[in-house]
C-alpha cells in the first residue's frame, strides 16, 4: 500500500537541538496498557482493537517548552488588589534570544482567549471562568493535497491537568504553525499549582482524507443480522482482531 507522508517543518535552530520531535503515537502507550493481559478468564481491554487503535493512530506532539501554571491561585498586583492569577510563563525570551527567538513560535509571555470567545460552553466552567491559555507550537504541518488533520488531546491517554480544546485543519493549505488553546481541568483540580515540563505529551495528530459525505438510513436483514451474530458468537476470544480488524502503519 502507498504510503502518504506528514511532514514537520521547525525553524533550523530550534530543529538543531533535537528536543521533542514529533514521533508516532504507538512510541507512547502507556505502562497500565502494556501491563494488561488478555485471556478467557480475564478479558480485559487489552483485546479490544478499537482501543489498540486510538493509542496507536497518528502522531504526538510534546511540549516544546516549560509551563508554570498557577491556577485559580489569589494574588495581588502592584496596587495591592487581589486577583485569580491563572497562567505564567517563565522568561523565555531571555532564554531564547541566542536563537533568534522571534522566528520561532515559543511562548515568552502569556498567549491568551478571552473567555467570551467561548461563552455558554461548558470549557470556560471547567476552566474556572478563566481565560484559556495558548500553547505555541514550533512545528509547521504538511499533509498531501486533499488531507486534513484531526488535533486532539492523546485519546485515552491525556494528562489529567489539561487537554488542548480539539480542532481540525486543512494541514494541506495552511502554511503557519498551529497553536493549541488549553483548558484546565477544574473538576479535579479547582486550585492548581504546577509545571506542565517540557516534553509532556499533549497532542495527538491523525490525518484524515478530506470526502464528501451523505447519510443513510434503512433497516437491517434479520438474517444477515443473525447470520453475523451466530459467526460472531462461534469463537470465545479475539473474533474482531482476527477476522476484521485491518492493521494500520504509522511511521
Amino acid at each position: 500500500m502507498f504510503e502518504k507522508e506528514i511532514e514537520f517543518i521547525a525553524h533550523e535552530d530550534y530543529f538543531a537541538l533535537k528536543e521533542d520531535y514529533p514521533i508516532p503515537i504507538k512510541l507512547n502507550i502507556p505502562q497500565w496498557y502494556k501491563k494488561l493481559e488478555h485471556t478467557l478468564q480475564l478479558k480485559t481491554v487489552k483485546g479490544c482493537m478499537p482501543f489498540l487503535d486510538t493509542l496507536t493512530s497518528g502522531y504526538l506532539l510534546k511540549m516544546p517548552q516549560d509551563f508554570n501554571v498557577r491556577h485559580n491561585v489569589d494574588n495581588k498586583n502592584k496596587e495591592g488588589e487581589t486577583f485569580k492569577d491563572s497562567f505564567q510563563t517563565f522568561g523565555l525570551s531571555d532564554r531564547f534570544e541566542l536563537l533568534n527567538a522571534k522566528d520561532i513560535n515559543l511562548n515568552s509571555g502569556s498567549d491568551i482567549h478571552n473567555v467570551k470567545q467561548l461563552e455558554g460552553s461548558p470549557l470556560v466552567e471547567k476552566n474556572k471562568n478563566l481565560p484559556l491559555y495558548k500553547i505555541l507550537n514550533p512545528w509547521q504541518i504538511k499533509t498531501p493535497k486533499g488531507y486534513s488533520c484531526l488535533f486532539v488531546p492523546p485519546l485515552n491517554n491525556e494528562d489529567d491537568r489539561f487537554s488542548i480544546i480539539p480542532g481540525i485543519v486543512d494541514t494541506d493549505i495552511f502554511p503557519n504553525e498551529i497553536n493549541f488553546p488549553i483548558v484546565l481541568n477544574g473538576d479535579k483540580y479547582p486550585i492548581l499549582e504546577t509545571t506542565i515540563k517540557k516534553g509532556t505529551p499533549y497532542v495527538q495528530i491523525i490525518p484524515f482524507k478530506r470526502d464528501n459525505w451523505k447519510m443513510k438510513l434503512s433497516s437491517g436483514n434479520q438474517n444477515k443480522i443473525r447470520n453475523s451474530r451466530l459467526f460472531y458468537g462461534l469463537k470465545l476470544i479475539n473474533i474482531y482482531k482476527e477476522k476484521y480488524w485491518i492493521k494500520k502503519s504509522w511511521k
